[in-house]
């Protein structure tokens, strides 16, 4: 796009443009992460920040925009002459979501490899965003090893290469900014925490704004150029706001009082680490030098927290982002300071960035019976010892409890399904882990094995000069190892022997922490359940989550356990999927105590049905739900039969959950 949407159009979004020009003003504050449904002109505010950025300037030739008053001393292309430098643009380098591993940090140039038989380095994206704007669209769909690396380099703004021979460091600092869509999954801890500020968009509900937005979009298609022209003045002030305030920056005073608020709000609403601490008062502080001010305001420290905070605080996964306007008011007002800086409640700041440019912020018995008794259900049997139809003993839907952060559950070995985020598996990007011989066309070139290859046969090939001669024979193909989705198949208890203990709220929680597991590593779910006589698929797999959570609320429980009939009914499923999607693993998570009646010889029909997952190689887990003091053990049994593990409720938030599904499959083939 030649000419970019203005800035200053922009119609609402508030905190939006808000978070984005206190970047521009203090790049300390450490970039921003826009959240928010789609069509709510996410990109289209982070490109338009682009040309409000001040001017750089950089060392001539130099690729990775060394400043010539202080050049890196190991840049790759250094010594330099500090007299020798240019004025340019800041850049705003767009990471694509499947960008490769060597288009972000670099690799060695192959051209010059092939021709010349020199090392050289050709520098990545993280050399192009040196000093000026990294945007990452989609940045939750982002592949796990270039969030590694993406984690590196913002950490210590700098990028290191250790690869095919080539050792390269090179400064790195570069304005994170980051936009997605929560519906699509969430980022991990580590990735979110290195934003600095974060804000939720939404579309406006008021037709006059929603009017306002398709009548500037429709006149910037028909022509960007005039459009843009018709904004020119308030883009000026907006630049020049934003350069005045980079010059007080410095001469911002931070007191006492203000810092004992900070403090005070990070520690009440129970953030980790003391990151949230500095981003605040750097962004209060930028605050403070956008309005004009050389002293930090109790409002400018308010309006830090709401942006820096709502990502940053404890809660369960399932809240909404945000924080308690109340509390927060109320920590201030008690840790007001005394210094001038902590005890001034100001009107707010009046906008001078012209149209659209706003600042605001919108504001049971735990005992188990004997196997084959479901105690304290309602009878089943009628009389003749007939058992009735499952809803005679039907009891009412019990809701969840509070969902909790599980530990990961993978697939052992290494597959090639669809990308995701829960077990190893080829994938064409990904971290390299060795090379091969093309089979068909050849799509990512390992080039040191390629050159290996072709070394010892020079002589032959009658090679001159300081090229070197490969042939077809010496490609090798990279092979690359990063993560895949599977399909995460729930087969959950649903008798009378989970309800009348009052377990069916607990394990309802368990299994929606378990499916918000699934969400944010984007597997399929699918979920099968049974009691009385049968099981049922109650929802056939799908990416749909939500849809899962939703038929698990309304699940009724009661009657006998079918236990048998539950893992044929799952088997079954798995067998269809298989034909529909062969490269797509499965993981079965059985949420039961383990007891099975019902039928004649429920127990060994029960274990012949386990036994199939074990033949076929699929993976499980199976959520032990026995509570009380004296326990059967029934799940364990089962798992021993599915070949997998079992783990208690309680277990399941703990450490030692992870790699279970890994090492009893290993233990198991080892023995």
């Amino acid at each position: 796009m030649s000419t970019p949407f203005p800035f200053t159009a922009v119609v609402g979004q508030d905190d939006l443009r808000l978070a984005l020009l206190l970047n521009a003003v203090s790049p300390a504050v450490g970039g921003v992460l826009v959240r928010g449904e789609k069509g709510t002109a996410k990109s289209t505010a982070v490109r338009a920040l682009s040309a409000l950025m001040p001017t750089l300037d950089v060392v001539s030739g130099c690729r990775f925009s060394c400043d010539p008053d202080s050049p890196d001393p190991a840049c790759p292309d250094g010594p330099h002459d500090p007299g020798a430098f240019e004025t340019r643009p800041a850049r705003m380098v767009e990471l694509p979501v499947g960008a490769s591993e060597d288009r972000l940090v670099g690799a060695l140039d192959i051209e010059r490899a092939l021709a010349e038989g020199v090392k050289a380095f050709e520098p990545g994206l993280l050399a192009d965003a040196h000093r000026g704007i990294l945007y990452v669209d989609e940045v939750n769909l982002l592949h796990d090893h270039l969030v590694d690396l993406l984690l590196d380099a913002a950490a210590m703004g700098a990028s290191y290469v250790e690869r095919e021979g080539v050792s390269v460091r090179h400064a790195s600092k570069f304005l994170l900014v980051g936009t997605m869509n929560p519906e699509e999954g969430e980022l991990r801890p580590q990735l979110l925490d290195r934003f600095g500020l974060t804000v939720e968009v939404a579309a406006s509900r008021e037709p006059d704004q929603r009017v306002e937005v398709v009548r500037r979009r429709l006149a910037y298609d028909d022509d960007p150029a005039e459009f843009a022209a018709r904004w020119a003045d308030e883009e000026t002030a907006v630049r020049q706001r934003i350069a005045d305030a980079r010059e007080l920056l410095p001469s911002v005073r931070l007191g006492d009082g203000a810092l004992r608020q900070i403090a005070a709000t990070c520690a009440a609403f129970e953030v980790d680490g003391m990151r949230a601490d500095i981003v605040m008062a750097r962004t209060a502080v930028a605050l403070a030098a956008r309005a004009g001010r050389t002293d930090v305001l109790a409002e400018d420290v308010r309006q830090a927290a709401l942006l820096a905070l709502p990502h940053r605080r404890r809660r369960n996964p399932f809240d909404a982002p945000g924080l308690d306007q109340d509390k927060l008011d109320e920590t201030l007002e008690e840790f007001a300071g005394s210094d001038g800086s902590g005890d001034e409640d100001p009107e707010p700041d009046p906008d001078p960035d012209g149209p659209g440019d706003g600042g605001g912020q919108p504001p049971a018995s735990d005992s188990d019976g004997p196997q084959g008794g479901d105690t304290g259900a309602r009878p089943e049997a009628g009389e003749g010892g007939e058992p009735q139809p499952s809803g005679a003993s039907e009891q009412s839907a019990v809701r969840a409890t509070e969902p909790f952060r599980t530990k990961v559950l993978s697939v052992p070995g290494i597959g090639e399904g669809a990308a995701g985020r829960r077990s190893r598996a080829r994938t064409e990007h990904g971290r390299t882990t060795g090379a091969r011989r093309p089979q068909g066309a050849l799509t990512k070139l390992h080039l040191a094995a390629t050159v290996q290859a072709a070394a010892p046969h020079q002589r032959a090939r009658g090679r001159s000069g300081r090229g070197l001669v490969v042939r077809r024979d010496d490609l090798r193909q990279a092979t690359r190892e990063g993560r895949e989705g599977n399909l995460v198949l729930f087969v959950v208890d649903a008798s009378g022997s989970m309800a009348a203990r009052q377990r069916m709220s607990a394990v309802k929680g368990a299994v929606l922490s378990l499916l918000l597991d699934a969400y944010q590593r984007r597997d399929k779910v699918g979920l099968v359940t049974f009691r009385g006589s049968a099981a049922e698929v109650a929802l056939p797999p799908t990416s749909s989550v939500d849809a899962a959570a939703v038929r698990l609320e309304s699940l009724p429980t009661g009657g006998r356990t079918p236990l048998a009939a539950g893992l044929l009914r799952a088997h079954d499923v798995l067998r269809v999927e298989r034909l529909r999607d062969a490269a797509r693993r499965a993981l079965v998570v059985v949420v039961t105590d383990g007891r099975a009646t019902g039928g004649p010889e429920p127990v060994a029909l029960a274990g012949r049905a386990a036994r199939l997952f074990a033949a076929d190689g699929v993976a499980s887990v199976v959520v032990d739900c026995e509570s009380g003091p004296v326990r059967l053990g029934l799940a364990g049994r089962l798992a021993g039969e599915l070949g997998g593990t079992a783990v208690t409720l309680d277990e399941l938030r703990a450490d030692s959950i992870a790699g279970l599904v890994r090492e009893v499959q290993g233990n198991r083939r080892a023995a």
